[in-house]
């Protein structure tokens, strides 16, 4: 399933909610709640083991024990930009949880590298033995 196909899915399952804020907005955030609260099960996403799992540490603290991603935002003095900035933010981390990390490449090391290594391990060992204590034998 790729990236974009899990975030239109998500699209339908957003729970949202407009809280009182803290923010931007002079006397107007006493009157109108403008920060908004989002929330998205993921559970009903049906997602695969590895995404699930990648989600979940990249979510961190925003997943509750439930299987819910909780996003808050309230950057902003209206209720359309915070609720912008929520679902930008919520796709950005179902993006980043849908692609896979790049695999590392092995290195290989040539026979005067290896060689090159041992030299210097057996140099810094003899260099770490010399530390010890002294004795007066």
């Amino acid at each position: 399933m790729s990236a974009d196909d899990l975030i239109a899915r998500a699209v339908g399952l957003i729970e949202e909610s407009f809280i009182a804020s803290a923010g931007p907005g002079g006397q107007n955030v006493n009157k109108v709640a403008t920060a908004v609260q989002i929330r998205l099960d993921v559970f009903a996403l049906r997602l695969t083991p590895e995404v699930f799992h990648r989600l979940k540490e990249l979510a961190g603290s925003k997943m509750t024990a439930r299987g819910e991603i909780v996003m808050t935002a309230r950057s902003y003095r209206t209720q359309e930009q915070n609720r912008e900035d929520a679902r930008s933010r919520l796709a950005d981390l179902l993006r980043d949880a849908a692609t896979l990390p790049a695999r590392r490449a092995k290195s290989r090391l040539n026979r005067v590298g290896k060689a090159e290594r041992l030299d210097g391990k057996k140099k810094r060992g003899a260099i770490k033995a010399g530390r010890g204590k002294v004795r007066l034998d």
